[in-house]
């Protein structure tokens, strides 16, 4: 799909529009992809972020990007994992709907996503992967906005994990397989 890609790479170094930052509820930062953000966006993220009250799980808030290449991040706190009977599924494709809808509602055109709760949030890649390829395409068929959306994996095994999800589920030949 040319709206879709998977890649590996630094979201921080992300040249889209907006990039998602996999926040705590606090949006205050933290570790991983939260931490890299805050220390690469500079010290005025996390000022705007204390005037933002934090955000539920699953939504998600919107500030600008300020050292940043891209214009805005897209906050959104994702589920920590605790077996899957909990609402995390859910809860995580909330987290994907929420930022496309944001992104979508401030005319944002292109948007970064990482792989939301995977890291210290301990949700499994391989269900995290289905449930965001599902949520993101979904939207993708639905809407003109954003444009385009990437998957930017840390690694290139992550990103094994997502293309081999996408290719089970929405390349539609050999061709279109990432």
């Amino acid at each position: 799909m040319e709206r879709f890609a998977i890649i590996v790479g630094d979201i921080t170094r992300s040249g889209a529009e907006a990039i998602v930052n996999a926040a705590n509820p606090s949006l205050l930062g933290g570790s991983g992809v939260d931490g890299a953000i805050h220390r690469a966006a500079g010290p005025a993220l996390l000022a705007e972020c204390r005037g933002l009250g934090g955000c539920e799980t699953g939504r998600a808030k919107l500030t600008h990007g300020y050292n940043l290449r891209a214009k805005y991040v897209l906050h959104t706190p994702g589920p920590i994992w605790q077996g899957g009977h909990l609402g995390e599924p859910a809860l995580l494709a909330s987290c994907y709907r929420s930022c496309l809808t944001l992104a979508a509602e401030h005319g944002i055109r292109t948007v970064d996503f990482p792989s939301i709760s995977t890291g210290i949030y301990g949700y499994p890649l391989p269900q995290a992967a289905t449930v965001a390829l599902r949520t993101i395409m979904g939207f993708l068929a639905e809407h003109d906005l954003p444009e385009r959306v990437r998957m930017v994996c840390h690694s290139e095994s992550t990103a094994a994990v997502y293309r081999q999800v996408f290719n089970l589920w929405y390349a539609e030949d050999k061709d279109s397989r990432l």
